[in-house]
């Protein structure tokens, strides 16, 4: 076959398989996305953002007043601050700098910390060759996991930080059924990826759930080092919701605060799982029920004892015949 014939063949099944298939459509009606404005650089904030730490101050903070600002540039200093605006779901982007001149080792050197919530911490320290325990090095979730690898840029320079926040998800009772989560990316590098977060960061104590609002400050620390912050703003996340979905949709909706019983039973695929696995379990119990029905001629030969022989013998031969397929 010829180079031609095989391209011509090759066109005219992809044609045909074309023909023949047909679009999916999943019924689910959705609103348009709203459109906005991206930064010119992946530093700028995008036109729904909410600027945190930009060219007009500390505005945005309360205790903002005891740091100093210079220039669109914020270092700690004096106690940590919070943001007067709270929040629940959070795309955050933040640059940070650990000082110019090394002093100092370990926890010691550049230390400070953003909390989402107030409760959950992203480490921010000089790991620019400096040993300390791994999950509390720049870009770990405190106390909780480390980062994947070690992206920090040399003392002094600007170092970023992208992170993806969502909050725990709560039942009527106020309990956790799905854990918040964090993804976090240190200088364009990811370093946490969707980790399941176990509760509140703590430095003396294990990590649990504690009782908060389902909107909360953004915190800065000061942990005794100028660190420096600049171009930090924060956008709320807001998932796109369809206006219809048909009821006969096979559509799996994985959003943990759509339905209390898709919380319990997510993903559903697992409790589908488990209702086939059930009578899978059952099965041996009901093959052994014919040997109960063989114990019923076992109780008819201790009755017919008295009888003849050759009566007995017909029931002796039966219960043999069927010991056998066992």
């Amino acid at each position: 076959m010829s180079m031609r014939s095989f391209i011509s063949l090759v066109c005219c099944l992809a044609v045909a398989s074309v023909a023949c298939g047909q679009e999916f459509k999943s019924g689910i009606e959705w609103p348009e996305p709203k459109v906005i404005t991206p930064g010119e650089k992946p530093s700028d904030p995008p036109s729904d953002a909410i600027v945190l730490i930009g060219t007009d101050g500390m505005s945005a903070w309360n205790g903002g007043e005891k740091w100093k600002f210079e220039d669109g540039v914020a270092t700690a200093a004096k106690g940590g601050i919070n943001t007067k605006q709270k929040f629940g779901d959070i795309q955050l982007h933040m640059e940070w700098a650990a000082p110019d001149e090394v002093k100092g080792s370990g926890q010691g050197r550049g230390n400070s910390g953003v909390f989402l919530m107030g409760h959950y911490e992203v480490q921010i320290l000089d790991s620019y060759d400096n040993t300390t325990y791994f999950d509390g090095q720049a870009g770990a979730v405190y106390k909780q996991s480390p980062p994947m690898v070690n992206a920090m840029k040399k003392p002094g320079e600007w170092n970023t930080y992208d992170i993806v926040f969502t909050k725990p998800i709560r039942n009527e009772k106020g309990d956790v059924v799905a854990p918040a989560r964090i993804t976090v990316i240190h200088n364009g590098v990811l370093v946490q990826n969707s980790y399941p977060i176990r509760g509140s960061t703590n430095w003396h104590k294990p990590p649990a759930y504690d009782r908060h609002k389902d909107a909360e400050s953004i915190s800065l620390q000061f942990h005794g080092n100028p660190v420096r912050f600049r171009n930090m703003w924060v956008r709320e996340i807001e998932p796109i919701e369809p206006t219809f979905v048909p009821e006969d949709t096979k559509m799996v909706r994985y959003r943990a605060d759509w339905s209390t019983e898709k919380i319990t039973a997510a993903p559903p695929k697992e409790s589908e799982a488990t209702a086939e696995e059930a009578p899978a379990k059952e099965e041996p119990n009901k093959k052994e029920e014919p040997k109960a029905k063989d114990a019923k001629p076992k109780k008819e030969e201790v009755k017919e004892e008295a009888k003849p022989q050759a009566k007995t013998e017909e029931p002796k031969q039966e219960a043999k015949k069927e010991e056998k397929p066992e």
